[in-house]
């Protein structure tokens, strides 16, 4: 599939989004690296128009289902997110205990040789293959998909009891963070 087909066409349609971590490093192993993801969502939906309707976040990728609200693009909030959650991640790596740090940061260094828009460190693979979701049964469809990923992975039994994704919210238990629940 070539890269015209991951084009954000409407900037305030839902869409299906993934992030996913260069080389596929499995950086979101650590609880303090999983709760910047989570904040730092929760501060979208407040602050840059984000509707979020579901979301997992595994070792090294991290799944949403969204749109953004005028005068709010989705293009903005992927630009903004990535770059804010590069900071973030890179400052923990470095400020807490990380037994992987060298490693880590050799991987993100390498990657980032390649890119000359960046100065030290690659996080985040190019992209986040915007898929349009046109309809409800489409909608439902990639919801399901997010929510099984951990259970596709063997790390939950059950959808509802991986603590980051909105399975919970979905299951009526509270989540991490507050959705937009479709029913």
């Amino acid at each position: 599939m070539s890269s015209e087909n991951y084009i954000i066409h409407d900037q305030h349609a839902v869409h299906f989004l993934t992030f996913t971590v260069i080389d596929w490093i499995d950086i979101f192993t650590r609880a303090s690296y999983k709760i910047e993801i989570a904040n730092a969502l929760e501060y979208c939906q407040k602050k840059k128009g984000l509707r979020l309707f579901a979301w997992c976040l595994m070792t090294n990728h991290l799944h949403l289902v969204c749109q953004t609200n005028e005068p709010y693009k989705l293009s903005e909030f992927v630009r903004d997110f990535k770059k804010h959650t590069t900071k973030t991640i890179l400052k923990k790596i470095w400020d807490e205990p990380e037994s992987r740090r060298s490693w880590i940061l050799a991987a993100l260094r390498e990657a980032g040789k390649y890119d000359n828009r960046i100065t030290n460190y690659k996080f985040w693979q190019e992209g986040c293959h915007p898929i349009q979701l046109h309809n409800n049964e489409m909608i439902d469809q990639r919801i399901n998909y997010v929510h099984e990923n951990p259970v596709r992975a063997m790390i939950v039994e059950k959808a509802e009891d991986y603590l980051f994704s909105s399975a919970k919210n979905y299951a009526s238990l509270g989540g991490v963070i507050d959705v937009v629940v479709v029913t």
